[in-house]
This record gives C-alpha cells, structure tokens and sequence, in this order.
C-alpha cells in the first residue's frame, strides 16, 4: 500500500459517519434502558445523537415486538458511566479524545412518556390508550409522517388541522373536533407563548365544522371582535369571522363602543338572582371564610331574594338582630359585608335585573348562535370574572341538563351540544388541586 493512497483506503475502510441529524425522520435515537408506565420511559441515545437536536414535546415512537409506542418527549438529560468524569472532566479540545468520550463514556439519555399504542398485529389497527409499556432496548425512532397520521387522521370531516409538530412541519396535527367537544380540555402554557391564538383556533374551527356551540367567557376582548396579535398586527375575531354564526354581549358597553365592537345585548345581573352558591367560588380571591359563607347561607334564608343589598345596606341595628336571632357573630357578618359592598364599584350589578341574561343567552345558543361575553374593564378584576363566570356556568348547565333529559326519545328536542370556554380556569380550583408552576389555560 503506498503511502499516497493510504488516506483514500482508509477512507473507503472506516468511512467518517459523523454525527446523523435528527431532521431525518428515518433516524433512530436509541434504545428503551428503563422506565415505567406512570413515570415514563427512559431512553439511551446512540453514540451518534446529539442531545442539542432534541427538543422537549416532540413526537418519537418506540416500536416493540408488536406494538408502536406513540411518545411525547418529556426532559433530556446528560448522563456519564463514570462519576468520576464529572469530577475531573476530559479535555475534548482534542477531536480524538471527543469521539472517545462522547457518545460513550458520557451520553445523553431523554425521558418520554407513552401517550397511546397502535397494535401492528391487527389488519386496521387504530391507536389506543397505554396500557403497557416496551420493553429493554426496543428501538426509539422519529415520529414519520405516517406515524402522526396513524394517530390523529387526515383532514377531513371533523379533523382540523392545528398546526405541525417539533421539526415535521411537513405534516399535520388534525384534531378529531366532535371527540374534543365531549370532553374537558385544558390549554396550558406560559405568558406570551399563544395560547389565546391557539384557542380561537379551536373555537373557529368548531364554529365552521358546525360541531358545537361555544359559550366564551371572554376576559380580556380576545375573540368577539380584532384582536391584537402577537406579532403587532390586528386580528379579526369570531364575530367578523362567523357574522351569522356568533353573537357578542358585554357587561362594559362604553369599552365594546370604544373598540368599535359589535354587540348583540349588554348583560346586566340584579343583586336579587346571585346566591350564596354563586360567591363561593370567591372564597380565595376575595377572603371569604367558612363562617362567612355559613353566614351568607343564613340571611338569605331569613332575608330571601333581597339577602346581598340588605346586607350591604345593614346598619347596627340589623347587625344587632342578627346576632341576637342568628348564631352568626356580628364580626363575622361584618366581614362577609365588607366584602359584599366590593359588589357597588361593578356597574353591570343592579339591585334588580332589567331582564333574563340567562334566558337570552340559552336562546341564541340553542338556535345555534356561539356566544361570546365581553368582560370589558372588568377583565381586569378576577373577582367580577368569577362571579359571573360561576353565575352563568350554574345555570345555563342546569337548563342544559334539564332540556337534555326532556329530549329523552326525541333527538329532535335535543339542544346542540354546548362547549364553554373559560379562561383562568385553574383559578376555579381549590389550591391544592392547581398546577405547581400556576399556568394559565383556557378550559372547555
């Protein structure tokens, strides 16, 4: 062998793989070393990996003897064999030392978790819930185009395209919109990641499939009428979107004239509808105690309809009686008044309604017509939000329910089937029940 063509043999030999790019989607990522169903899988990546290529939230699948694994990557880790490596790290200026370290001594791993599984032993599989996990050393792949297309369909009928996950933009995430009416979804996400954009999506597209009818609490003026995006530009909302289709009321008709916005009716509550129910949602943000809701449910008892003004309006002689005639303390009374007379500074409650808000609003809904109620500058104030979110939700379900059950034979009396989407929805929870990191999402 001369020595001119020695670096030519060589290359023919042992040809120079280098690192394989993980845009391939025909690249495997590794193997399966460990893991369980409820805490996920672990997953080794092969030498030729790099861990600056992945990204948490995107689509892998692990193919097992019978089963493909459809997986969500959760965290991506750094990992040695030694411990001592960590101590006393390698010096990997040299390319040498690097290609012996990296991918052996000290690898990455990624951590993900099982979302559904697809029984390849079937003639029309179809995905299915995880119930089981792989086993040690099964293959980790990327998710291909006819991975993702196995799991959420082409766009047709009810499918509607979202948008195109991690680094496969070539390929569609279409959801199924009827199934997703049916159930309670969540979208969570930090400050400025789009969630509100995400969201109208949805809802645009469920008003244009005709797969329900939306009740949209809308807190901040996203979705009635433009918006502003993002990016800067104006958006146009549902109204301009589906004229025929959705309807706007507004508890702040001189924030709705200022933007220019549409409105179908203003929404007014009367002291006389809210219960004691409706302000218990309320115990958080504004400080009410067990024993002020006990004391709520007591003097509108005694009091009936008129129990809120009354208490507002109490002097101390009214406390005094109460005292006497009830088993609530007048601190306690005192303090549940306090926090009632923040009812005076919200203009949309009146000592009585000038109208049924509910009635109107289950109308238009059972005629088809989505609804979305402008919060206007009372967006600002969580307890309004609330009060009239819980309000309206306790209600229009409870008619919902009712016309459902009179429907019991007759799919014709049937009402069309009712999403609500709330927004700050983890705020209706007990503190215990939240998010640890307290993400804002929209719930339907």
């Amino acid at each position: 062998m001369s020595l001119s063509n020695s670096s030519t043999d060589l290359e023919q030999m042992f040809p120079r793989t280098g690192r394989v790019s993980l845009l391939d989607s025909e690249a495997r990522l590794g193997v399966v070393v460990s893991g369980s169903l409820s805490k996920g899988l672990v997953i080794k990546l092969d030498s030729g990996q790099s861990v600056e290529e992945l990204a948490v939230g995107r689509y892998i699948v692990v193919h097992g003897h019978q089963r493909r694994f459809f997986c969500m990557i959760t965290d991506v880790v750094l990992d040695s064999s030694n411990p001592d490596i960590q101590n006393a790290p390698p010096d990997i200026s040299d390319p040498f030392f690097e290609a012996i370290y990296i991918g052996t001594a000290a690898y990455g791993k990624i951590h993900a978790q099982p979302m559904l599984s697809i029984d390849d032993t079937e003639s029309h599989p179809k995905p299915k819930p995880v119930k089981t996990i792989p086993g040690h050393f099964m293959r980790v792949m990327n998710a291909t185009v006819e991975d993702v297309n196995a799991v959420f369909g082409e766009e047709e009928g009810m499918n509607f395209n979202v948008g195109a996950p991690l680094e496969l933009e070539e390929t569609q995430i279409n959801l199924n919109l009827k199934k997703l009416v049916e159930r309670s979804v969540g979208v969570f996400g930090k400050s400025g990641t789009g969630k509100s954009f995400l969201t109208r999506l949805l809802i645009a597209g469920i008003i244009q499939r005709g797969a329900a009818v939306n009740l949209i609490f809308d807190m901040h003026n996203d979705y009635g009428w433009e918006a502003t995006n993002e990016g800067g530009p104006r958006v146009k909302g549902l109204k301009q979107l589906f004229n025929d289709k959705v309807s706007i009321c507004t508890l702040d008709p001189e924030s709705s004239l200022k933007r220019n916005a549409k409105v179908d009716f203003e929404v007014k509550l009367g002291y006389d509808e809210v219960e004691p129910e409706d302000i218990e949602a309320l115990r958080e943000t504004m400080g009410l105690t067990d024993a002020m809701l006990d004391a709520a449910r007591t003097v509108a008892k005694r009091w009936g309809e008129r129990w809120i003004e009354r208490t507002i309006n109490a002097n101390n002689e009214d406390i005094d009686e109460i005292e006497q005639t009830t088993p609530i303390r007048s601190g306690t009374f005192v303090g549940l008044q306090r926090r009632l007379q923040r009812f005076e500074r919200w203009q949309f409650l009146v000592p009585q309604s000038p109208g049924d808000s509910v009635a109107q609003i289950v109308k238009l809904l059972e005629g088809g017509r989505s609804v979305v109620l402008e919060f206007g500058r009372y967006g600002n104030s969580l307890e309004a939000y609330m009060l009239v979110a819980n309000y309206l939700t306790r209600r229009i379900h409870s008619l919902y329910i009712d016309k459902v059950e009179r429907a019991m034979g007759d799919a014709s009396m049937e009402p069309p089937q009712l999403l609500i989407t709330i927004e700050e929805a983890h705020k209706f929870l007990d503190p215990e029940d939240r998010q640890p990191d307290d993400l804002r999402h929209h719930r339907a």
